[in-house]
């Protein structure tokens, strides 16, 4: 058994309590073995990948045969000079990066979090996925997800439910809640997820960790995928807003046929507040955005619906925290009221519906699935027409009322990690209003497309055990994702957020 505590990490932290950097760096210097740290980190994530249902499937032998390259490659950099290029082209070489078990890697396991897909393989390998394994990651495992991706919480039915680790009786979020999970319980330093509505932000809030949306169009679907509604895009989540610039800059590219190519910055060109176009820099501290108008938004958008203390006062810490770096912050009303959200659901529902499964195995679905599903076959082509109209439409006022602005600043969630009863108690058409009321601003910036990152700034006392609140903090415009990243960056400077421990007990 195994107790959580929320006590620094020693001083002389083992290697696999190291971030994704700094074991990088430990890695090609030679005082870290990629082999045996491989060998480590397989053994934390059978320990404690159960405890919190971190994994659908662990790939023990894929991971050692990527330990053996790397540890050849790592090796056969001797000069500093080699080391130095290694560090440019291959900077996460030999680190562990599990991807989500939504994503393909051709050979293994491909269920989708559901019984109508157990036992499926995959036939490719998807871009984001060969971009992490060409990076020269360790993949340890596919990390759990829901049926199909769809709901925020994380209870498939192929593999245990992904929980948080600050409280094992309380979700762990979704739909990456598992690649949450794995980064919060030390197991990993960063992971991959994917988001539709806020599912890479929505587990990094409830793990306590960091987790960002790009900007959409900056991390391609391709070549395998194509962007639907444009609502859905490849993230990270990490322990260090660092680590996740770094784990973006992996899987950042476009590609062939993208419908909405956002290419990286040019080298030595400047986005907004005058950041530098690196990821990597801007997150590093060093690049301080100047000056920034931030409108704090803490009406709920997607539903009517009870904002927990505790969300507010993660914001209000935030906002204390941004005016004494010299931004200004200013309170601003919701753009748009829920009923309007609500018109646009038929490309939720659509897009869930759309999803190709044998005919046969429909009936082993979950019932929530089964409602989704059948919701989006009964809008005909000009409802779901409409509908894209609409999601444009309101992406054009939520534009225009947040354009004074440089970001914005929201709660992540109405609340703080709930347990499964919260939903799963629920008949389906009630767990998605629930979901709604958890969640009613992260798939604000689906919607508009542009960046939004979770940092893990608050944390309090509910019902006896500390949990995590997070604070989303939002682009206006496509394309500032570096500013977010210099934005995060300083905000742990200012108020570092505490990473939970694992110790035996």
């Amino acid at each position: 058994m195994s107790q959580r505590t929320h006590e620094p990490a020693p001083r002389e932290a083992p290697p696999e309590d190291l971030g994704a950097l700094e074991l990088a760096a430990a890695l090609r210097s030679g005082a870290v073995d990629a082999r045996e740290h491989t060998e480590a980190v397989l053994a934390r994530a059978a320990e404690r990948g159960p405890a919190v249902g971190a994994f659908a499937h662990l790939l023990t032998e894929r991971s050692r045969r990527q330990a053996d390259c790397a540890a050849q490659a790592l090796g056969a950099a001797r000069s500093s000079e080699a080391r130095e290029e290694l560090a440019r082209t291959r900077p996460l070489l030999g680190v562990p990066l599990p991807l989500k078990a939504l994503s393909r890697i051709a050979g293994e396991p491909f269920e989708g979090g559901s019984a109508a897909l157990a036992g499926m393989t995959a036939e490719v390998t998807d871009g984001v996925a060969a971009s992490i394994l060409e990076g020269g990651t360790v993949t340890i495992g596919l990390t759990t997800a829901p049926e199909l991706g769809l709901p925020c919480y994380t209870e498939p039915a192929t593999s245990a439910p992904a929980r948080t680790p600050w409280d094992p009786t309380r979700i762990a979020g979704g739909s990456s809640g598992g690649a949450a999970a794995a980064v919060a319980a030390g197991i990993v330093p960063l992971a991959h997820g994917s988001d539709g509505g806020g599912s890479v932000r929505i587990p990094a809030s409830c793990c306590g960790v960091v987790g960002m949306k790009p900007t959409r169009g900056l991390v391609s679907p391709g070549p395998f995928g194509a962007e639907g509604f444009g609502l859905v895009t490849d993230g990270v989540l990490a322990r260090s807003v660092r680590d996740a610039a770094a784990g973006l800059s992996l899987i950042a590219r476009t590609r062939p046929g993208d419908a909405w190519p956002q290419a990286l910055p040019a080298p030595g060109s400047l986005v907004s507040g005058g950041l530098p176009s690196s990821l990597l820099g801007a997150a590093s501290g060093e690049a301080r955005p100047e000056a920034l108008r931030i409108g704090v938004l803490t009406e709920p958008l997607a539903a009517d619906c009870d904002v927990h203390p505790g969300a507010l006062r993660a914001v209000e810490r935030a906002r204390t925290v941004l005016e004494g770096l010299g931004h200004a912050c200013t309170q601003i009303p919701a753009p748009y009221a829920p009923p309007a959200w609500r018109a646009f659901m038929p490309l939720w529902t659509v897009g869930a519906a759309a999803i190709p499964l044998p005919p046969e195995r429909e009936e082993l679905l979950t019932p929530y699935t089964r409602w989704i599903r059948e919701r989006g076959r009964e809008y005909s082509g000009v409802e779901v027409a409409a509908a894209f109209t609409q999601m444009q439409m309101l992406a054009r006022q939520v534009g225009e009322a947040f354009a004074p602005f440089d970001v914005i600043l929201t709660p992540t969630l109405a609340a703080p990690p709930l347990p499964p009863s919260a939903f799963l108690d629920l008949d389906p058409e009630a767990d998605f209003d629930a979901q709604c009321a958890f969640t009613p601003w992260t798939s604000t910036w689906n919607m508009t497309g542009s960046a939004a990152i979770s940092v893990p700034l608050h944390r309090e006392a509910v019902e006896g055990r500390d949990l995590p609140f997070g604070v989303q903090v939002g682009a206006v415009r496509h394309g500032d994702d570096a500013l977010l990243l210099a934005l995060a960056a300083q905000l742990d400077g200012a108020d570092p957020w505490p990473l939970i421990t694992w110790a035996a007990a």
